[in-house]
């Protein structure tokens, strides 16, 4: 015998984007793991590497710009999808590394893009340390 349950189209639309968003410290390993060769554990753009590397990697603690993080900015740079400005271009594609699931993201515009999750934590691992 089968048993149907109805469940309201709103409640199961509901469910369906109720999504954990990644916090700091998940980004952070991520940097850890991805980042701070160049740009150092803290990322002020010290890591070992940095060192050998012309021009030095970038201060990431300075990337808000009059007090607004540039969100869409820092994640077309990540994923590679935009290098406009950076000199020489040397930091690696970092898209394919960073996929998986989606979880909406708001880049400043208001408008919640889905984004891969570890892209949308080391998003929120960058944000928490500007300085």
């Amino acid at each position: 015998m089968y048993r149907y349950f109805s469940i309201p189209l709103a409640a199961l639309a509901f469910a369906c984007t109720q999504v954990s968003m990644p916090e700091a410290p998940e980004g952070q390993r991520l940097f850890a793991e991805n980042c701070a060769g160049c740009h150092g554990t803290g990322g002020m753009g010290d890591g070992p590497w940095a060192a050998n590397m012309s021009p030095a990697p970038s201060d990431l603690t300075r990337l808000s710009m009059d007090g607004t993080f540039p969100r869409a900015h820092v994640l077309s740079v990540i994923d590679g999808y935009d290098r406009t400005g950076l000199p020489g271009h040397e930091m690696p594609e970092f898209g394919l590394l960073l996929e998986g699931d989606t979880v909406p993201v708001d880049v400043g515009d208001g408008v919640l893009t889905p984004t891969p999750r570890p892209l949308a934590a080391l998003l929120a691992y960058l944000e928490s340390i500007q300085r």
